[in-house]
């Protein structure tokens, strides 16, 4: 993956990236209809359907050069064809608007419409679209001016992206012979495909295609809403290149993206997002990443880890243009959170256990590892102390992103409120509750019940759920100091066994948590392992721009060197740990318990720390004698 230097620098070369866009430019537009201005009309009798206001932003080949524009800041020349209509110099406008260089877009008066999509909506709704152009057919003058056109403009461009989004666009067989023939002439000039209808037209090119399209050129079809399986992806961006040797880009949405190229197999895991998302428009995020990192001299896979970075800034960006800046892609790469064997992880039936062991290999064991460190997430790692914090959490939220609407609230809205914070507390389980609040605070301001000056901060919320947990979990201490319960009533299994273990074979061991420092260690303290983690106990400061466990491995990495990195291991049942260690270098176990029972496991954390990276998932600590050898750990020692 790429180091945060080479990003950056990579990043300040964009500016200087000469790019081509040759494709199909469209034209969104969208009605936005208010009913209440509704009236008969006397010519036909039917009611009006009154427009508000209108927007329109640039589509297809538009809307890649708009991102390239955006994220590169550098040239952005667009090859197209447009109506002498409204929507053509609608769309010239916006280009030029954009910074797009747009001398090379033909107005074609004759037989051609500027490619339009109007969207009516009604209350939020999308209703029957109007489609401008689909009789268009480029003629073959036209066609040789347009090549004319890129041809002249090659000395000045880094690399070529060809967009072909509709069947009536400017991509006519004789079109794609031509633009062959040029591909031909220039074999220097890097051209860049990204075709909806004729993938397999342009030989000659680099190729980025989503898996469904890239599945079909090898003859696997998949109803669209189906998932193409890993397998899949990969056997088809291998053909593709055996077929052309050209580097083959195979886009799997959220699940990253397969290379294929002359090293071999490449891939890029997907990015982890916690806030909703909106994925219109992620592809051709995506082909501007790949496109820029490309066009300023890049290799495959650093091309397309950039084009996820670019993606995964803009599928966060609602009810808004999604466009990457750079500022936005230095800090998606600071620290990415990355989604790792989502296969393995959905599907359990390709698990792989230690024989007569519930213990999992996720991914290659490291032959004569001998561990020296050791860092211990604490709740549901070791603690059930704060078991079913989720419990109060959930209504917690549900109720403050309600407000003044909680009782009076429809069930729908209540539905789509109760869905949206389970989905926000399972994806942000492990994270600071500082952190947690922050997506609280977007959550009350996303759906808008709460009055604009009601709505607190991060740290207020924090204090309200904060204050409920505590009165659960001090119930819990006081059971415990009156010894109606023991430790091993609030302890995972063979949790504190392990402890010792390590402690004993000289292992330096570190507790941290999302939780607050000063309860981590007052729960440590009452449980009877404080004393045994000699690294440290670590805890949230109430910075919120500090991540207490990435903090953790920080100070860790400096003290012993990053060469020791490789012989660090964590133990957590939340991702934040997982993705921190890996990044690190070190190994992971995931802890998928069960804290109600405190032994046994939980389907739903196993998946979650699959994608998070886990090395190794454990149920519990129950089974030390073929746990510890995988850590050059006598169990007997």
């Amino acid at each position: 993956m790429i180091a945060c230097e080479a990003l950056y620098a990579l990043v300040d070369e964009l500016p200087r990236v000469r790019l081509a866009v040759v494709g199909d430019f469209c034209l969104d537009v969208y009605w936005f209809v208010d009913p209440a201005a509704s009236e008969v009309s006397l010519e036909t009798g039917h009611m009006t359907l009154p427009v508000a206001h209108c927007r329109c932003s640039l589509g297809g080949a538009g809307n890649v050069a708009a991102n390239c524009r955006a994220t590169g800041r550098g040239t952005v020349r667009a090859f197209g064809a447009v109506g002498d209509d409204p929507w053509g110099r609608e769309m010239m406008r916006l280009l030029e608007a954009d910074g797009i260089e747009a001398s090379g877009m033909r107005t074609i008066a004759d037989g051609w419409s500027t490619l339009a999509y109007v969207k009516p909506h009604v209350a939020d709704e999308e209703t029957q679209r109007l489609d401008f152009g689909n009789f268009n057919t480029l003629s073959d003058a036209d066609a040789q001016t347009l090549i004319a056109d890129v041809e002249a403009a090659l000395p000045e461009i880094d690399l070529v992206i060809v967009n072909q989004q509709v069947r009536a666009g400017i991509h006519t067989e004789s079109f794609r012979a031509m633009l062959n023939a040029l591909i031909e002439r220039h074999p220097t000039i890097p051209f860049l495909v990204d075709s909806r209808h004729h993938g397999d037209a342009y030989p000659g090119a680099c190729l980025k295609l989503n898996d469904h399209e890239a599945a079909r050129l090898i003859g696997i079809e998949r109803a669209p809403d189906a998932l193409v399986l890993r397998d899949e992806a990969v056997r088809a961006a291998e053909t593709i290149y055996r077929r052309w040797q050209r580097p083959v880009f195979v886009t799997r949405g959220a699940r990253g993206c397969v290379v294929f190229d002359e090293t071999g197999l490449c891939e890029i895991p997907g990015l982890q997002v916690l806030d909703a998302v909106d994925s219109v428009g992620a592809g051709d995020a995506a082909l501007a990443g790949i496109a820029l990192a490309l066009a300023a001299g890049q290799p495959p896979a650093v091309a397309a880890e950039l084009g996820g970075f670019t993606a995964g800034v803009a599928v966060r960006k609602l009810r808004q243009t999604g466009f990457a800046t750079a500022d936005e892609i230095l800090e998606a790469g600071r620290a990415p959170d990355y989604v790792f064997n989502p296969e393995l992880a959905d599907d359990p039936r390709g698990a792989v256990f230690i024989p007569a062991t519930e213990i999992e290999i996720a991914t290659a064991l490291r032959p004569n590892l001998r561990i020296t460190h050791a860092i211990f997430d604490h709740d549901g790692t070791i603690s059930s102390l704060r078991q079913g914090w989720e419990a109060v959490m959930e209504p917690m939220m549900v109720r403050t992103i309600l407000g003044p609407r909680f009782d009076s609230a429809d069930e729908s809205l209540y539905g789509q409120v109760l869905a949206r914070v389970r989905d926000y507390i399972d994806k942000s389980t492990g994270v600071q509750t500082l952190v947690q609040m922050g997506g609280l605070t977007r959550m009350v301001r996303e759906f808008g019940c709460v009055p604009y000056d009601e709505i607190l901060r991060s740290e207020d919320y924090k204090k309200v759920y904060n204050d409920a947990l505590m009165e659960q979990v001090n119930l819990r201490l006081v059971k415990l100091q009156r010894h109606e319960l023991g430790i091993e009533d609030f302890t995972i299994k063979n949790a504190v066994a392990l402890l010792h273990v390590l402690h004993r074979n000289g292992v330096k061991l570190y507790l941290a948590s999302g939780t607050d420092e000063a309860d981590v260690h007052a729960e440590a303290e009452a449980l009877g392992y404080a004393d045994l983690f000699g690294g440290g106990i670590y805890g949230a400061v109430g910075d919120i721009t500090r991540e207490a466990k990435r903090d953790v491995l920080d100070r860790i990495l400096q003290s012993v060197g990053s060469d020791a990195a490789a012989t660090l291991v964590t133990f957590g049942d939340g991702p934040v740990e997982m993705r921190e260690t890996r990044r690190s270098g070190g190994f992971c176990v995931g802890v998928a318990s069960d804290e109600v029972r405190r032994y046994g496991g939980c389907p739903t954390k196993r998946a979650r720390l699959i994608r998070a990276g886990a090395d190794v998932i454990v149920p519990d600590f129950s089974q030390l004698p073929a746990l510890l050898p995988l850590f050059g750990i006598d169990p007997e020692a």
